[in-house]
């Protein structure tokens, strides 16, 4: 074969390549799929390098899945001018993030510790295998891999058929509808719409996801699977000890460095809600980590500003509640709490404000005057 009809072939072969890259991409896209990063290693270590930020200007947000739901990072980064540094994982209990940045000789700053008591308290393997494995790729994590990481960040970005979670090889083939048979189980499969990542690794529902009744009783119809499926009773005596002691350890670690730890937990409602509250009492449970650590905390039932948002799925805030929480949320810190933030970004706001409302007084100064009998200009004769 000739130099020019390899040319040829290789120049056929590569419109080939872009002309599926744009139908895939193009057919995505029209189903209402909306762009969503890789929540994984990479992503987590990126945001673990971000922690060593001041107390005033940096706070780090450990959890379950409802605090990456819950706090609107952009509103949050907005209001405080303090960074928020996301490094929750879905489906986990925080307590592997707490060691580690405890046993970190660098970090001194402000935690916040989500808890979803399900998982806060598990001793399940399973539920600390996110975090383990990504502060796991995080110390061990070498400079090609970080290169890779940048380049990636572009075309993550652009693409919607990257995200692996819903279109690589093997996510598709799990999401078969193949019926369950004996000895065979299929796993559930959340709804498509329902969790997009941001590169700052907040999570929050589809457009999609919200305007569909549909999507969001299957979501909640799975979380109650999952209780169900959970045939152990909650954790008591010795053992919720230990795991109180082991939290009250870290969180004593932290604040010898000059750091400071503080528990939010955040809303659920409906049916999730009142099993919750029968499994894990406040008293048992919420209640004894505030004593046990000598911390403070925010409880969402105890702000009526916070307590009433109704859930789509029982255990997430909507996006539009998510700015609305998190404005509150920073009210209560600041006014409950005494938190303080840098003071610029609050008089930024404070003078916006004030301009605002010159603008609009003075604008109806000058339509009043204006409908005013004696302020008519005269109209030659």
């Amino acid at each position: 074969m000739s130099p020019s009809s390899l040319s040829k072939a290789a120049l056929f072969a590569a419109l080939l390549v872009v002309i599926f890259v744009i139908s895939w991409e193009s057919y995505i896209r029209s189903t209402g799929f909306e762009i969503s990063f890789d929540d994984g290693g990479p992503l987590w270590s990126h945001q673990r390098d971000r922690v060593y930020g001041p107390m005033d200007k940096t706070t780090v947000f450990i959890g379950s899945s409802r605090i990456k739901f819950d706090l609107d990072i952009p509103t949050w980064d907005k209001i405080t001018g303090n960074q928020a540094v996301q490094l929750a994982c879905v489906g986990s209990t925080p307590r592997p993030q707490l060691s580690d940045l405890a046993n970190d000789p660098k970090f001194k700053g402000r935690v916040v510790v989500d808890v979803t008591e399900g998982l806060f308290f598990s001793l399940n393997p399973g539920n600390a295998f996110r975090p383990n494995e990504a502060i796991k790729y995080h110390t061990k994590i070498t400079p090609t891999q970080r290169v890779g990481f940048e380049l990636n960040i572009p075309l993550e970005s652009t693409f919607a058929f990257l995200d692996k979670d819903h279109y690589s090889l093997n996510t598709m083939l799990d999401n078969l509808q193949i019926p369950s048979r004996e000895g065979v189980h299929m796993g559930p499969i959340f709804a498509r719409d329902f969790g997009y990542v941001r590169f700052d690794r907040q999570e929050y529902c589809g457009k999609l996801f919200m305007a569909d009744t549909a999507q969001q009783h299957l979501q909640a119809n799975i979380w109650a699977g999952f209780g169900r499926m959970n045939k152990k009773p909650p954790i008591s005596g010795p053992p919720l000890d230990s795991i109180l002691n082991l939290v009250k350890f870290d969180v004593d670690k932290i604040k010898a460095k000059g750091g400071d730890v503080f528990f939010v937990r955040t809303p659920s409602s409906g049916g999730f809600l009142e099993k919750e509250l029968m499994g894990f009492p406040r008293e048992k449970y919420w209640d004894r980590i505030l004593a046990t650590t000598g911390c403070k905390g925010i409880y969402f039932k105890d702000y009526p500003q916070i307590d009433h948002y109704v859930c789509p799925e029982e255990s997430h805030l909507s996006p539009s509640d998510a700015i609305d929480f998190t404005t509150k949320f920073i009210d209560i810190l600041r006014t409950d709490y005494g938190w303080t933030f840098p003071w610029h970004h609050f008089a930024l706001t404070f003078i916006l404000s004030v301009a605002e409302l010159s603008t609009q007084q003075l604008s109806l100064s000058h339509s009043l005057t204006l409908s005013l009998p004696w302020s008519s200009t005269p109209t030659p004769s």
